[in-house]
């Protein structure tokens, strides 16, 4: 069977992608940071649905945290899908952003993205086969106000992605990311209807488990010539 980690697993878009993957056969890891009791409630759905899951924490920003825990899982058995979401942000003009505000953005989404990539790359490489998947934003496409460093790190990810996908083309490893919208899970909750109306042309938010779809068709065998692609689910917004 093989096997799955989804980081930030635990958050709405996370919880939907990991039932999507369970879903498709993967054994998956539902990783958390701080929230492992969150965690261990999406895997034990996804035991009780007759799917295989455990829960794991780590911290994504702690690059030789992310070593050791992945280096001993990948002695199990090597992770041949990674689901790169865990993900915040910390709103605010670029002229008002604190230092902390911009690195602690860039730090979770963008060297999140190579702490977790990197000590699980190796091992998946030499399966020849694999999946790596960025959870990106529009916002990285078309810039918002008020998120510079949600942007950057975003943006960031897309030519991480495009670089790293034509570095594993030939060993059966596709590299690609997907940009959400106006998702009606996680970050997004909060927008008004009358903003999704005005920004988005279907004239509604998206669900976490449309976002999960895409992720779960990238993850697939069907998507083994889909890579270094940015896959939009936003409406029709970009």
């Amino acid at each position: 069977m093989r096997r799955a980690l989804v980081t930030g697993g635990s958050g709405g878009l996370g919880a939907a992608m990991c039932r999507k993957l369970a879903a498709q056969g993967f054994y998956v890891l539902v990783h958390a940071n701080a929230n492992l009791e969150k965690a261990e409630g999406v895997a034990e759905e996804i035991r009780r649905s007759g799917g295989a899951a455990e829960a794991l924490a780590f911290d994504v920003t702690d690059g030789d945290e992310c070593e050791r825990v992945l280096t001993t899982l990948s002695e199990i058995a090597p992770i041949q899908v990674l689901v790169n979401n865990a993900g915040t942000h910390s709103d605010g003009p670029l002229a008002g952003l604190t230092p902390e505000q911009w690195r602690s953005v860039i730090d979770v989404s963008l060297n999140g993205f190579f702490n977790v990539t990197r000590p699980l790359l190796l091992p998946m490489l030499r399966t020849r086969w694999g999946r790596i998947i960025s959870i990106s934003s529009v916002v990285g496409l078309i810039g918002n106000r008020g998120q510079a460093n949600y942007a950057a790190a975003k943006a960031g990810l897309h030519g991480a992605t495009k670089t790293l996908a034509a570095e594993v083309a030939t060993r059966g490893v596709t590299v690609n990311a997907v940009a959400p919208g106006i998702i009606a899970a996680g970050m997004a909750e909060s927008i008004g209807d009358n903003i999704v109306k005005a920004v988005v042309p279907m004239k509604r938010a998206g669900t976490a488990n449309e976002v999960a779809a895409a992720v779960g068709f990238l993850a697939s065998d069907d998507a083994g010539y889909i890579t270094g692609q940015i896959i939009g689910v936003n409406g029709g917004m970009a």
